[in-house]
């Protein structure tokens, strides 16, 4: 069978091999993958990004046939991943507006930069680029590290000694080091000499301070009164507000307190207001962090809502959720791209003042939400207007925790926890919202209703129990009828529900009063004397109990005990047989009107046990595997002895007296 790998960094691949659907406003990018076939593969990564990087493999989907275990050969898939890492020793590292001489022959130049927070550019230069003392600059330069599946590393080919080689990067990854790979285009033994510069625009943010926040609450109850947005922070307002660089600010940043709340689930609120002010001249920013080791293993949920402040019919709200480095680029380009991460863009409108965003396994690093007003059409009106936008941030291990037709389950994988959905009631899809192939309430009623009522054909074996004088056997039968009835009517995955005990409980005992029923309908045929009969009869019930403990859908712990009771049977027939000189049991009408039938029917039952049912057609089959089941004990079941009355052992007259018999001395006593 084929196996299917996925490569993913930052946080686990969201496979999706069944083609389901996923929630609205579920943003889901696809990942590396390969095939497998009996053979071993690789993948080479140069350049790999540091940090976490996530493997996982599945086997195609497998058939809805329900088989029974022990019988089918299982085939056990092992997947085993090996990493080799290569490291470079040598790395140059590149600080901000000093050039650093580097000479490339046949081996690459390593080097790295580090990219401070609030870095809003990055320029990277090749200065005084000549190659064996000849003008031209055969250099390839390749910045950033590798991630799958999209590879948004920088090359640039530097080949022309009359244009300057650079490369400008807006909005890098924030506080951490760049990766910058230069290699020579020229021969093996020609040589490349340049100078590396790297420049960094830093960008001065505007953020909450102990005095803002101070005068926030002195003068909340008059904005609330006045219903007015709080005016722009001018220059005045925020000289004394320490930033990186100077110059105009570039940026509003809205501190957020982070509460955990559980595994995998934590809850983003600001630290001082409800609503992000939004104006036109700058972004306004707002930072998640998702970094402590398990945020990945949950759902990033993103809710962003205008306020009923108003907003003109041409101006829209620009929302840009983006992970390392924000999106500070709403002016120039709307496509909510940094320098090495393909944002989510969201935008709200008059018409459209709610918008929604799910990251499903969001990678483990800052998130960052930009919004900025936009007026395309006319951005004098942006000028002095302003909006409120209420913000919600969560991270959740299942979104709305699977829906009524779900269960959201905590999975654990070599020490790395992560959740997810199990579905029921033929509801599929990432958090069980894919209704293609779900049963309606009708449906899981005539389920529930099948598999409960196919077992009242146990009260034909019951009857014909009870008319033969054959008490155990009857009980057996209530047992086997009462709990496979209240079994089934628990194990339903919709609605039609019913427990009256936990279903663990019910289970057992469903299993426990079927291998029973079969194991006392065949020494009952065999047609033993008392004593041995019932010693079997409990031996045989202790036996089922044990190996149900052990496993409870082996085949073998329920097919043993009746095979030996099989022999049992055969064995007594056999001998009934040398010692009468003749077949047994001797009637025909036996035979033809009884043990045919409900041969016949046990082994239908057998059949579509073993061979037809499905997870589809479960609802059919197995009730009418039931009403087979109870219907071959009913005729298989042997005929009283000839010296017991039907109905009962004993006879009760009108005056309450009890006429008792004695079978040995044949005497009649009144007591």
């Amino acid at each position: 069978m084929e196996i299917t790998v996925y490569f993913r960094y930052g946080a686990p691949p969201v496979i999706n091999p069944l083609g389901t659907s996923f929630p609205d406003g579920t943003s889901v990018k696809p990942s590396f993958l390969l095939k497998m076939l009996h053979s071993n593969a690789s993948v080479n990564i140069s350049h790999p990004a540091p940090g976490d990087w996530f493997v996982a493999a599945h086997l195609p989907p497998s058939s809805h046939k329900i088989e029974v275990k022990g019988f089918i050969p299982t085939c056990a898939y092992v997947f085993q991943p090996d990493m080799l890492l290569v490291r470079v020793v040598e790395v140059s590292v590149l600080e901000p507006d000093v050039p650093l001489a580097q000479t490339l022959l046949s081996h690459p130049s390593y080097l790295k930069v580090f990219v401070p927070e609030y870095t809003q550019e990055l320029l990277l230069e090749l200065q005084g680029c000549a190659a064996n003392g000849s003008l031209g600059c055969p250099v390839h330069l390749t910045v950033g590290s590798a991630t799958l599946p999209g590879n948004f590393q920088k090359v640039l080919t530097c080949s022309n000694s009359t244009q300057a080689c650079r490369l400008l990067l807006s909005s890098p990854p924030w506080d951490r080091w760049l990766q910058v790979t230069a290699k020579s285009l020229a021969g093996p033994h020609v040589s490349v000499a340049f100078h590396a510069v790297a420049a960094l625009t830093a960008c001065r943010p505007w953020s909450l301070n102990f005095q803002h926040l101070l005068q926030s609450s002195l003068n909340q109850s008059s904005s609330a009164l006045s219903g007015r947005l709080p005016p722009s922070p001018g220059s005045q307002d925020l000289g004394r507000t320490q930033g990186a660089g100077g110059g105009p600010f570039c940026l509003r940043n809205y501190p957020v307190l982070r509460e955990d709340m559980d595994v995998v689930s934590a809850r983003f609120q600001l630290l001082d207001r409800v609503s992000v002010p939004v104006w036109s001249d700058v972004p306004s920013l707002v930072r998640l962090h998702l970094n402590t080791g398990m945020d990945s293993g949950g759902s990033l949920t993103i809710s962003v809502q205008l306020n009923k402040t108003e907003i003109a019919n041409r101006t829209s709200v620009g929302v840009c959720v983006t992970a390392a480095s924000p999106f500070l680029g709403f002016n120039t380009s709307l496509n909510c791209s940094t320098a090495f991460f393909q944002g989510y863009p969201l935008s709200l409108s008059a018409s459209s003042r709610k918008a929604n965003l799910i990251v499903p396994y969001p990678e483990t690093d800052n998130w960052y939400l930009s919004l900025q007003l936009m007026c395309p059409e006319s951005p004098e009106e942006c000028e002095q207007a302003s909006v409120l936008v209420e913000t919600s941030f969560y991270l959740v291990p299942c979104l709305d925790d699977c829906g009524p037709y779900g269960q959201c389950l905590l999975l654990r994988r070599h020490g790395y926890l992560y959740a997810g959905c199990s579905c029921k009631a033929g509801w599929r899809g990432w958090s069980c919202t894919d209704n293609s192939t779900a049963q309606t309430l009708a449906q899981q009623r005539v389920a529930a209703l099948l598999l409960t009522l196919s077992n009242l054909m146990f009260l034909a074996p019951i009857a014909v129990s009870v008319h033969r004088s054959l008490l155990v056997e009857a009980a057996v039968y209530t047992y086997t009828m009462f709990f496979s009835t209240f079994y089934h009517a628990c194990d339903q995955p919709g609605d039609a529900v019913l427990c009256i005990l936990n279903y663990d409980t019910l289970q057992y005992c469903d299993f426990l009063g079927s291998g029973v029923s079969v194991w006392v309908t065949v020494l009952c045929m065999a047609r033993l004397k008392a004593a041995p009969k019932y010693v079997l009869f409990l031996l045989g019930t202790l036996v089922f109990a044990m190996s149900l403990q052990l496993d409870r859908r082996a085949a073998w712990n329920m097919l043993g005990p009746c095979l030996f009771a099989i022999v049992v049977m055969v064995t007594m027939w056999v001998y009934r047989c040398g010692r009468r000189r003749r077949c047994y049991p001797p009637s025909w009408q036996r035979w033809v009107f009884y043990l045919l039938p409900g041969i016949a029917m046990a082994s239908v039952a057998i059949a579509i046990y073993t061979a037809m049912m499905t997870s589809d057609n479960y609802y059919y089959t197995h009730s009418i595997w039931h009403m087979l089941l109870a219907g071959s004990a009913a005729f298989l079941l042997p005929p009283r002895d000839q010296h017991t009355e039907p109905w009962a052992c004993s006879q009760k007259l009108t005056c309450h007296y009890d006429i008792c018999r004695n079978r040995q001395e044949e005497l009649y006593t009144v007591t």
